[in-house]
């Protein structure tokens, strides 16, 4: 049951590894954000699975916050572009 946890977390981190490919490539802030929480998600997923695979509970504790951090953090990225724009450089310079 272990090993099997493990590969799943083997494959969460090529998910992350691709995220960290769309963070460098962009091109707009709406995607790096997005690239950021599945990044967040991926890490919790881990976290979860190596939790239930070594029987280490608290690590659950630290899952959950992780896990509320990456609300705040969409909740002030969703602030931000409500008051700057869309996210997209090209349409916040093109106001009407």
């Amino acid at each position: 049951m272990a090993d099997w946890l493990l590969l799943m977390a083997t494959g969460l981190l090529a998910t992350i590894a691709v995220a960290l490919w769309r963070i460098a490539r962009g091109p707009e802030r709406a995607d790096r954000m997005m690239s950021a929480q599945l990044i967040g998600t991926g890490g919790i997923a881990i976290i979860l699975l190596l939790a239930v695979a070594g029987e280490d509970w608290a690590m659950l504790d630290v899952a959950i916050v992780l896990a509320l951090l990456a609300a705040v953090s969409i909740i002030a990225f969703a602030k931000s572009v409500r008051r700057v724009g869309t996210g997209d450089p090209e349409d916040d310079d093109h106001h009407d």
